[in-house]
């Protein structure tokens, strides 16, 4: 499934969250990531962030799309000139 993920979290634990995403997903921007994900790989990924994280404190929003379908992204100001085809 099509997965997007951002976060909001505390310094201290932001390395640890960005090190994280990065296993799982595409870097987009500053704390977003997105890409392809099978279900085995998103709780996979749920439950390493949520050994980082502190829920008291933390915000951290994922954005789930039925397979077979993705968002439509449009960039309006600079240019995303990442490869969109790695996974």
């Amino acid at each position: 499934m099509y997965t997007i993920l951002v976060y909001d979290t505390a310094t201290e634990r932001n390395a640890a969250i960005l090190r994280t995403c990065r296993k799982y997903l595409h870097h987009m921007q500053n704390s977003v990531f997105e890409g392809q994900l099978s279900p085995a790989q998103l709780v996979r990924l749920e439950h390493e962030i949520r050994h980082h994280a502190d829920p008291q404190y933390d915000h951290i929003l994922v954005y789930t799309f039925p397979p077979g379908t993705t968002p439509h992204r449009q960039a309006w100001a600079k240019p995303d000139d990442r490869p969109h085809n790695i996974l």
